[in-house]
Order: structure tokens, then C-alpha cells, then sequence
């Protein structure tokens, strides 16, 4: 197991706080960067340079969450929020009289294009178009543009992390009141505005096919103890689960665990509106991400949680 002090930049988020908790308790120091409720905050770059410098692992996390609408204050943020605080980070390494040996920072899965004909791998998965992958592109580009010849840098194109709370919180209650079907793709209205902003969600996957590539909450905090103790890994790393599903079977997953029988199927029109109501985007929900963990395969890392029913079903416990 590593030892010595660890840096979470973006602390205060899902992942921030289980991660930095698993640490503690496995007795090591943990310096947290947030906005608020952090050891230090965004901007104090004289004191992240000081913890950094020394550090055995950074790990960035920063950025606002993508569950909103893609309004052009809320397009800014989601990008700002990534870049200024990579930025930071780097900066930090770059000036440090002891850098860290390893820097993990998030990327996301929605850099790959909307995939039903075959899964994504590092090596082989086309990037796709559209807003959503240019902020992934920009973070990585942002992680990757500083000369850092003693820090290995790995991108962790996560796909959607499941644990208690997160995404499945608002799935039970849906589901409970009956609305817990699959997410039905087909033809909605797009304005030209949308589509010069990438914004748009344009039709793919029918009823209910478009792949659900998953990841669960502890199997990423131990991806990042293996990258953390193979040096061979660097660059782009998905994390996913080997064993994606499609949105049917997801959907039908989540209720078997709640006990809940039926969920009739929610069509795009349907899910366009509830959008709207929860200001949120249905690509979260109708991209179909097709992903598979093809370097951790071959450095020979097991996941806990390969499949998705033990996974949901620890994440309701």
C-alpha cells in the first residue's frame, strides 16, 4: 500500500469526500483544495504550492457538475471550473522543488462519440463532437500542456459512478412512484442556436439501446491506488466497469433491487420536459456511452464490482 501525503483538488464533491475519508483512515495525510470547507481554497496558489510540494499523489477532481442546463453562463463555468483549477495544479507541480510521482486528474467517458456499434477503448475509441466533448478535450488538453518530467500524469475518463448517493439517489425515488422505465430516444425539436453550440442532443439509440457504461464508487478509489502503484499506466485510463449494459437493462436492474415491478418507458418528449422541470440535459441520460477499461485489463487490475446488480444493490445498502 502507498503511503505519504495526498492532495484532492475538488474535495468537497461525491468523490472528493469518499476518497479523502478512505485515505485518513488508511492513516495518511490529506490536504483538501475546495471553494469552501477545504484545508485550502482556489487561489491561495502560494499555499497549493506548498502542499503539493512533497506530495507522493495530487488527484483533481474540480470542475461544476454537468446536471444542469447548458445555458452559456452555465457552458462558461463547466469550463472555467476545470481549466482554471488544472491549471493551478500544474502550475504547483511545475514550481515544485519535489514534485509528486503521480498526478491522477478527471476526465470523462463523454469524450468518446455516441457508440452502439462497438465498445471505446483507449487505443481504439473515436473521440466524438459536440459541447460535452470539447470540455473533456480542453481538461485533458489543460492536464497534458506543462512540461512535468517527473510526474506521471493519467486522464480518468470515468463513466457514470455509482455509489449511495450520486445518480442512483434520484433514480429510486422515480422509480418508486412509478417512473422508472427506460429513457427513449427519437426526435425532438432543435434550434439552430443548440446545434452551433454543440449543445443538442441529436437522435441515436431507440428504445431504450444506448449503452450504460458504469463505474462503482469504491472500485474507483482502489483504480486509483493500482495507478498509483504501476508505473506503466499513464494517459487517458477509463474507468469502467467491464460489463456495460444497455439503458433497458439498467432500468429494469434498479427496480428488481427496489422491488418495484414496472416502470413504463419514458420517450423523449417526456424526458425533454422533465428536463426543463429539473434543469438538467437528456443526453446525461441518452448518449449511448459504450466503454471498457482496456488498460487496467491488461496491467491486470479485478474490479469488486464487474457487473451491475451487486453494484447498484451496494450502493442502496
Amino acid at each position: 500500500m502507498s503511503t505519504g501525503r495526498v492532495v484532492i483538488g475538488g474535495s468537497s464533491g461525491f468523490m472528493g469526500r469518499h476518497l479523502q475519508q478512505k485515505y485518513r483512515d488508511e492513516g495518511r495525510e490529506v490536504t483538501t483544495i475546495s471553494r469552501s470547507g477545504a484545508d485550502l481554497r482556489w487561489g491561495d496558489q502560494i499555499g497549493i504550492g506548498q502542499a503539493i510540494d512533497g506530495a507522493s499523489l495530487v488527484i483533481g477532481l474540480a470542475g461544476k457538475s454537468v446536471n444542469c442546463r447548458y445555458s452559456p453562463e452555465n457552458r462558461a463555468e463547466i469550463f472555467r471550473s476545470r481549466l482554471d483549477t488544472t491549471a493551478s495544479l500544474s502550475a504547483a507541480i511545475k514550481s515544485a522543488a519535489n514534485p509528486p510521482p503521480i498526478w491522477v486528474n478527471s476526465s470523462t467517458a463523454t469524450i468518446y462519440r455516441h457508440a452502439e456499434d462497438r465498445p471505446m477503448t483507449e487505443s481504439g475509441g473515436e473521440i466524438g463532437t459536440g459541447f460535452s466533448v470539447e470540455v473533456a478535450k480542453a481538461w485533458e488538453k489543460a492536464l497534458f500542456a506543462d512540461t512535468l518530467p517527473l510526474t506521471r500524469r493519467v486522464a480518468l475518463r470515468s463513466t457514470i459512478v455509482l455509489g449511495d448517493g450520486g445518480v442512483l439517489r434520484p433514480l429510486k425515488n422515480l422509480a418508486r412512484i412509478g417512473l422508472g422505465g427506460a429513457q427513449y430516444d427519437g426526435w425532438w425539436p432543435i434550434s439552430g442556436a443548440r446545434r452551433a453550440a454543440g449543445t443538442a442532443h441529436l437522435p441515436g439509440a431507440k428504445r431504450g439501446s444506448q449503452r450504460f457504461s458504469w463505474v462503482h464508487l469504491d472500485d474507483v478509489s482502489r483504480i486509483i491506488d493500482f495507478i498509483e502503484e504501476h508505473p506503466e499506466l499513464e494517459g487517458p485510463v477509463n474507468a469502467a466497469a467491464p460489463h456495460p449494459v444497455d439503458n433497458i437493462t439498467f432500468m429494469a436492474t434498479v427496480r428488481r433491487v427496489l422491488g418495484v415491478r414496472f416502470g413504463p418507458p419514458m420517450p423523449r418528449w417526456m424526458l425533454e420536459i422533465g428536463a426543463i422541470g429539473i434543469r438538467t440535459e437528456t443526453e446525461l441520460v441518452l448518449k449511448s456511452r459504450w466503454v471498457i477499461p482496456e488498460k487496467l485489463a491488461e496491467a491486470g487490475f479485478e474490479f469488486t464490482y464487474p457487473t451491475l446488480e451487486p453494484a447498484i444493490r451496494a450502493s442502496y445498502d
